[in-house]
């Protein structure tokens, strides 16, 4: 497969043209990688008005996933908000409410969507909801749909999140068609699922959009991600697309991470379905092998090893610990999880240092405390209100029946435990203090 925007940018940076134009390092090197760091020069194409070279990888792109696929440079953030507001303009043209049914466990970039499209939410939560997780299933979605007198437009699910849960996106697509309503999938976790012996990526599952962080499981630099949109989807969808996008972007995007998506797409089709497949082997085998070592592994994502530290005798924090000694950054970890983020990019020294590194931590005796229950905390006021509203950074204390503004979460996860708008009561303080949350935004009234 070619790669027009590494072509492009690796002939302009052999011809030394005087850079009279921006970045302002003019190709010289201070990290060894300026002379391919260009901006929208003639021949370069336009990200948001791609027509030429982007269009052209764009396309190729479209064509591995079997989608119509567009570039982000700033992340599945970006995408999410676009995703958002091609809903919002589908409500509008179709006469639905602008009403979307969430699951709980959403990243604070579909909150903050909400905020500035002025979307409402209503949130969906599981029997075994925690902030993190929110295993909505079919059974439990068709009875809320039916439910209701006034249908959302859109369901919005996060798979896989970030415990390595993912959703039965088959089944809830259906659902979602026999209700009318639009299926929304944040799959920043799993751009690799596409690539599998046998698809997993939502897109062929249903949803008619997704977004894919490539960063996070594909060879792709920071901030590469891709918006699908399903080749089912209603025209309006495609033909506002790069709008939607160019609404909540820089206008400078980079070049550095378009020629990452670019030289994905060669990597991909040169056989990555194959490498995939060896290495989701390899790492069965270590699930395996730490389940029959007394390890209790959780979710069913291929490319996470998500283990309850606890049943081990271990804080998820200090177990993370554990591993640094033995030179291993996890991805995640609170007081009971740890989570690795690996993929086929990976050497098979690396996968046999962690292995190593699970078998030699000597198991304890287990700790049997578990997370503090959230109640559903009561809404306030909606998230645009309270986003908008004049607040002030307190000690989480100093918050106990305050309402939440802005939420400062961080990532990873960025995760709210409590979203804007909404009530901050005891059961929020327990969850605040557990997690480690020292301050929140609070709304002055």
């Amino acid at each position: 497969m070619n790669t027009p925007i590494c072509d492009f940018v690796k002939s302009y940076s052999n011809k030394n043209t005087v850079r009279a134009h921006m970045p302002g390092h003019k190709g010289e090197s201070m990290l060894s990688f300026e002379h391919l760091d260009i901006t929208e020069i003639k021949g370069a194409d336009s990200l948001f008005e791609a027509s030429s070279i982007i269009k052209e990888s764009e396309d190729n792109a479209s064509e591995l996933f079997g989608a119509h696929t567009y570039y982000s440079t700033e992340g599945s953030s970006l995408c999410i908000r676009a995703m958002l507001y091609l809903t919002a303009l589908y409500a509008k043209e179709c006469g639905k409410a602008p009403l979307i049914l969430a699951g709980r466990n959403a990243h604070k970039s579909f909150v903050s969507a909400l905020a500035l499209l002025d979307l409402d939410v209503e949130w969906l939560y599981s029997k075994d909801s925690t902030y993190l997780f929110c295993n909505i299933d079919a059974v439990s979605l068709d009875e809320k749909l039916s439910s209701m007198v006034v249908k959302p437009v859109a369901v919005y699910i996060t798979s896989p999140d970030y415990l390595s849960n993912m959703a039965d996106i088959k089944t809830l697509s259906a659902v979602c068609k026999k209700h009318e309503v639009l299926l929304l999938v944040d799959n920043a976790h799993g751009a690799y699922l596409k690539f599998l012996k046998e698809s997993e990526h939502p897109i062929d599952l249903g949803a008619v959009m997704c977004c894919d962080s490539a960063h996070k499981t594909l060879p792709v630099l920071t901030g590469g991600a891709y918006l699908h949109i399903s080749k089912d989807a209603k025209k309006l969808f495609c033909s506002k697309a790069k709008c939607a996008l160019s609404l909540f972007a820089s206008t400078s995007p980079s070049y550095l991470i378009l020629q990452s998506l670019d030289m994905a797409n060669k990597y991909i089709a040169d056989g990555y379905s194959e490498k995939l497949s060896k290495f989701v082997e390899s790492v069965d085998s270590i699930k395996s092998e730490l389940i029959s070592s007394g390890y209790t592994l959780v979710g069913d994502e291929k490319l996470k090893i998500t283990v309850k530290t606890k049943d081990y005798g271990y804080i998820g924090i200090d177990f993370a610990d554990v591993l640094r000694t033995h030179n291993i950054e996890c991805e995640f970890c609170d007081p009971d999880f740890v989570v690795l983020m690996l993929s086929a990019n990976m050497k098979e020294d690396e996968l046999k240092k962690i292995k190593s590194a699970f078998l030699n931590i000597k198991k304890r005796e287990s700790i049997q405390d578990t997370p503090p229950k959230l109640k559903k905390p009561e809404r306030v006021m909606s998230i645009r209100d309270a986003v908008m509203s004049i607040s002030k950074i307190v000690d989480v204390k100093d918050s106990v029946g305050k309402v939440m503004g802005n939420s400062l979460v961080s990532c990873p996860p960025a995760v709210p435990v409590v979203v804007s708008g909404e009530l901050i009561d005891e059961s929020a303080l327990s969850c605040f203090s557990y997690y480690g949350i020292k301050s929140c935004e609070i709304i002055e009234k």
